[in-house]
């Protein structure tokens, strides 16, 4: 049964940091290969182990070693962050002043961009910067100030002084958690505070989220949802965020988790 099967998958991943698509194969040969890299795909939206060529790396073992905390952001929850960011490329506007948060949702945003329309980004993200201007996707400002290791994130007073000369069209921004009692919040004050910075001078706001850091409270409070003019996520909010949310005036978007 497919309950065995997965049990097993999941306690080597509990003990092995890399498992193989041959040994799998190999172990379960009545089953298919597709079948198989459905089991991987499972284990992968769980944050449980990353797909990797060849097989699948143990999460566990990446989060005990790894001493890159946002590369390991950019792979939980993959395929919901990719549907999220590509219904979010749908908003942008041609011609607008546009400002990407650093959140790894809102870097699978990238490759969606229209090609043929000129953009002008600013982020506080330098691997978004660097990217956005090695695909040549419109004009990119980086904002300065201090860089916060662990969040990969521009922050800080020079940051909030740039902020205090830019005009924001539309910003794109992704929360670390979302309750009905707090509202948007994140773990880093400085970044939570440029946050609301950009909120206050955006002329349209849109989250985005994927629904695991729904009914999740974090520290710091960047926004209420009464802030937010969109919120896209990859499947429905619960019912009480849901209630809340349209209440505030939210517009929800929920798109479907395409693997």
């Amino acid at each position: 049964m497919y309950k065995d099967r997965r049990k097993w998958i999941g306690e080597q991943l509990c003990e092995r940091p890399f498992i193989s698509l041959d040994e799998l194969f190999s172990r379960f040969p009545d089953v298919s290969q597709m079948t198989i890299r459905r089991d991987l795909d499972y284990f992968e939206k769980k944050g449980e182990a990353i797909k990797v060529r060849g097989g699948a790396r143990s999460a566990r073992f990446i989060t005990e070693k790894s001493d890159n905390p946002y590369a390991q952001r950019m792979n939980v929850n993959i395929h919901a962050k990719i549907a999220v960011a590509r219904v979010a490329a749908e908003y942008l506007e041609a011609g607008r002043s546009i400002f990407i948060d650093s959140g790894s949702t809102l870097h699978q945003m990238i490759p969606f961009i229209p090609e043929d329309e000129h953009f002008t980004f600013t982020t506080t993200s330098p691997l978004t910067a660097i990217e956005l201007c090695r695909v040549g996707k419109g004009s990119v400002n980086l904002v300065g100030g201090r860089l916060d290791r662990d969040y990969q994130a521009v922050s800080g007073p020079q940051a909030m002084h740039f902020l205090s000369d830019l005009n924001i069209d539309i910003a794109f921004l992704c929360p670390s958690g979302l309750s009905v009692q707090s509202g948007f919040t994140g773990g880093n004050y400085g970044e939570c505070d440029l946050k609301r910075a950009v909120i206050e001078k955006a002329r349209k706001v849109i989250l985005l989220m994927d629904t695991s850091k729904a009914e999740k409270s974090l520290p710091y409070t960047f926004a209420a949802l009464s802030d937010v003019n969109i919120l896209i996520s990859e499947s429905p909010l619960p019912k009480d965020l849901q209630k809340a949310a349209v209440a505030a005036g939210v517009e929800l978007i929920v798109c479907e988790d395409q693997k």
